[in-house]
């Protein structure tokens, strides 16, 4: 595939990366809900839906800095967007991030499609030049980039007909130190063998954990006793009279300073006319 001539710099954050993924995971847990049966039948299970969203951020000259997506509802079937659903979404989020403007979309699958053309023509309405991220869920243990790919739209001449097609566009990573955080949390939450012990039902055993959650169990008659409930009201009487007291030297300290500054402004005053002091 051509790769692009605008000349623009692309920096994607990882925020992205994830908000996708995590759109794709839930659309095919919905989908294909997982099943007691064996490995050899979940083999020939139907291939996941595509999801589709758009992506927002800000462009400074040349530099186009995604920052985040959300969903929007399209029927690849129809061929249809929903326009309501995405001026509601683009709304809230104008909502929060005010300088944010949508940059384009986003969808899944392992290359660019020709119907992808349908939906980018749909967005140039409200961005001219939309950008296009693709996120490949097929997972490849030898390669060793990204299985995410930017494209972006030009004008070609091919057979003498000018087409607008797909062109890659290459880009770099940009984070935050709370995206790094998050996506480390994230990355520690996934198994190394790619699966998910939960859904196995191969959850190791901590026994300190459950001695702990007995420890606390065995503790709980005793929050009902009659001593628990004497012993709480004393500690809380003793917090609220600790309170009251404070605050009574700090409306004491106040009232003082008040006095002093009264007692400076009249003696002030008494010299001018013979007066005593107000206090």
């Amino acid at each position: 595939m051509t790769s692009s001539t605008s000349g623009l710099t692309f920096k994607l954050h990882p925020l992205v990366i994830v908000n996708i993924s995590d759109h794709h995971t839930r659309v095919k847990s919905q989908s294909n809900p997982p099943t007691t049966t064996d490995s050899t039948s979940s083999s020939s299970s139907p291939p996941s839906s595509r999801v589709f969203g758009c992506v927002i951020g800000v462009q400074r000259g040349r530099t186009v800095e995604i920052f985040n997506s959300f969903e929007i509802l399209y029927d690849p079937s129809t061929h249809s967007l929903d326009r309501s659903f995405l001026e509601k979404k683009q709304e809230l989020y104008k909502k929060v991030f005010p300088n944010f403007y949508i940059l384009g979309w986003y969808s899944t699958g392992a290359d660019a499609e020709e119907s992808d053309m349908l939906i980018h023509k749909a967005l140039m309405d409200i961005n001219e030049s939309p950008v296009y991220v693709l996120l490949n869920p097929l997972i490849n243990h030898a390669q060793k980039d990204l299985p995410v790919t930017i494209y972006e739209s030009e004008m070609h001449v091919i057979d003498g007909i000018p087409q607008l097609i797909f062109v890659r566009s290459s880009y770099t990573i940009e984070t935050v130190e709370a995206e790094r955080i998050s996506v480390d949390h994230v990355a520690h939450l996934k198994p190394s063998d790619g699966g998910s012990a939960a859904t196995q039902c191969e959850i190791p055993h901590e026994n300190s954990l459950l001695r702990q959650v007995s420890s606390l169990l065995r503790r709980l008659p005793a929050v009902e006793s009659e001593k628990f409930q004497d012993d709480f009201l004393m500690e809380y009487n003793d917090t609220i009279l600790i309170s009251y007291l404070a605050m009574f030297t700090d409306c004491s300290s106040t009232i003082n300073d008040l006095v002093d500054k009264i007692n400076v402004a009249y003696d002030r005053h008494s010299r001018r006319g013979g007066r005593t002091a107000f206090i």
